[in-house]
């Protein structure tokens, strides 16, 4: 079995703002520092519960990334689950989260 670590972050926008925004593919450069043009990204089909699973594939190896966006009050909590991570692979992805929350918590302007 293996080992499984969730790393979430809360972001101060409704769960429907964060879903559109997290679930379109040209938008992951701007917020998933590990995400290359010889990368292909796959997502779930869009629905109404905030899935953002998705599917990336590089060198031939494919591999599985369940993803949520939960509703928290007038906010939301974004929660990716990790397998049989690094220390590396754990920091990359809360820093991107970090960075997600950044762009959609930004003064409109």
């Amino acid at each position: 079995m293996s080992e499984s670590v969730h790393i979430s972050e809360h972001i101060n926008r409704a769960a429907v703002e964060v879903y559109a925004y997290a679930s379109k593919v040209e938008n992951l450069p701007n917020w998933a520092a590990g995400v290359s043009a010889d990368m292909e990204i796959r997502f779930v089909e869009p629905n109404p519960f905030g899935v953002l699973d998705h599917w990336a594939t590089v060198g031939g190896q494919t591999f599985y990334n369940p993803m949520r966006v939960i509703g928290d009050g007038a906010g939301s909590e974004v929660v990716f689950t990790l397998r049989d991570a690094t220390d590396a692979d754990k920091a990359a992805v809360a820093a991107d989260l970090v960075t997600l929350k950044r762009i959609l918590e930004a003064p409109a302007g």
